[in-house]
C-alpha cells in the first residue's frame, strides 16, 4: 500500500511541474516590447511591468517611442504593448489604430484620470476667482503671471506640444482670453516641475499642464474649472472649443498577436490595474525622491508584491 501512495506521489508531482511550467512556457521567446516616454509614471511603469513578464520568464525589451505614434506603432507589431493611454492625450491616436486593426484594447485601469490647466494652491490669492476659469478674464490676473518670454501676456505654460498639438492655444482663444494670456510649450515633464519649484522661490504666479494621477496628488495642486467638456466639443472634433478635459480613462493596448504569442503574460497584463494612488507613488520615486527610473521600479516592485502577484 505504502508503494503504491508513493507511486501516486510521484505521479502527481510530475503532472503539478508539467501544468505549471507549461503556462510560461507556451510564451514566445521572443521580446515584449515595451515603450518608453516622457513622464515619470510611464517609464516607471515601462520597468514595473517589465519586471513582472520577466518574472514570469518571459524576455523584454524597452524602446524610446512617440507618445502619439506609439499606437501605430502597436498596430504594425513593432511594439507589443501600451500601459498608459491616457484619454484626453492620446485617446484619438489610440481610437485610429484600434479601429485601422492591429491594435487591441486591453481594458483599463483602475485609475480615473484629469489631464489639465492648474496652479499650486498658494497661487491662488493672486488671482481671485479661482479656480473659476472666469477669473482669468480680470486683466489684474493676468498681469501676475507675466514671465520675460510671454510677451506681456500671463503664460500657461503646456506640455511638449505633441501631447496636445494646439489645444490649449485653441481653448485661450474659443473663451477669448487670448488677449491676456498665451501658451509655451514644455520640452518634456521635468520642465513643468522646475516651474514649480521656480515659481515658488521667486513667488510668482504660475499655471502649468498638470494631470492626475501624478505625483502632486498630495502636494496641493488645483485644476482650473474649465466649461465642461462633452463629446465633440473640441476643434479636433469639430467643437468650438470652449471646454475643459474630461474625466478620463487610463486604458491598455497590445498588438493583436500578443494573446496567441504570450498567452500567460497577455493574460496577466489584462488583469493589471492599477490605483490613483499606485501611480502617484510609482511617479513620486523619481519626481520626489529622486531615483532613477529603474530603481524606482525595482522598488515600487519590493514594496508591493501583495499588489502585482495578484495579477
Amino acid at each position: 500500500m505504502l508503494k503504491n501512495f508513493t507511486k501516486f506521489l510521484t505521479i502527481v508531482s510530475i503532472l503539478s511541474v508539467f501544468s505549471f511550467g507549461s503556462v510560461n512556457a507556451a510564451d514566445s521567446k521572443k521580446p515584449i516590447v515595451i515603450p518608453l516616454h516622457n513622464w515619470s509614471s510611464q517609464v516607471v511603469m515601462s520597468y514595473v511591468i517589465g519586471g513582472i513578464f520577466e518574472s514570469m520568464g518571459n524576455n523584454v525589451e524597452y524602446v524610446s517611442a512617440d507618445s502619439q505614434a506609439v499606437y501605430e506603432s502597436i498596430r504594425q507589431g513593432d511594439v507589443t504593448i501600451s500601459h498608459e493611454v491616457w484619454q484626453s492625450a492620446f485617446g484619438a491616436s489610440f481610437d485610429a489604430a484600434r479601429d485601422a486593426g492591429g491594435l487591441l484594447d486591453w481594458g483599463d485601469h483602475e485609475a480615473r484620470t484629469l489631464e489639465d490647466m492648474g496652479y499650486p494652491n498658494w497661487v491662488a490669492e493672486l488671482c481671485p476667482g479661482l479656480p473659476d476659469w472666469t477669473a482669468l478674464k480680470n486683466p489684474d490676473c493676468a498681469a501676475k503671471f507675466v514671465t520675460p518670454d510671454s510677451g506681456g501676456k500671463g503664460r500657461w505654460l503646456e506640455g511638449p506640444q505633441s501631447w496636445h498639438q494646439d489645444l490649449m492655444p485653441q481653448r485661450l482663444e474659443a473663451l477669448g482670453l487670448d488677449d491676456l494670456w498665451m501658451v509655451k510649450f514644455a520640452g518634456g515633464a521635468d520642465a513643468l516641475w522646475a516651474e514649480l519649484e521656480a515659481a515658488k522661490k521667486e513667488g510668482r504666479g504660475t499655471i502649468i499642464f498638470n494631470w492626475t494621477p501624478n505625483f502632486t496628488d498630495g502636494a496641493g495642486f488645483t485644476f482650473i474649472d474649465f466649461p465642461p467638456y462633452f463629446d465633440g466639443c473640441r476643434p479636433v472634433d469639430g467643437g468650438d472649443g470652449k471646454c475643459g478635459s474630461p474625466d478620463g480613462y487610463l486604458k491598455k493596448a497590445v498588438h493583436e498577436d500578443f494573446p496567441d504569442t504570450h498567452p500567460a503574460a497577455a493574460a496577466m497584463f489584462k488583469n493589471l490595474s492599477f490605483t490613483t494612488s499606485h501611480i502617484g507613488a510609482m511617479a513620486a520615486l523619481v519626481d520626489v525622491d529622486g531615483m532613477t527610473h529603474e530603481d524606482a521600479a525595482k522598488k515600487w516592485l519590493a514594496d508591493n508584491e501583495s499588489v502585482w502577484k495578484a495579477f
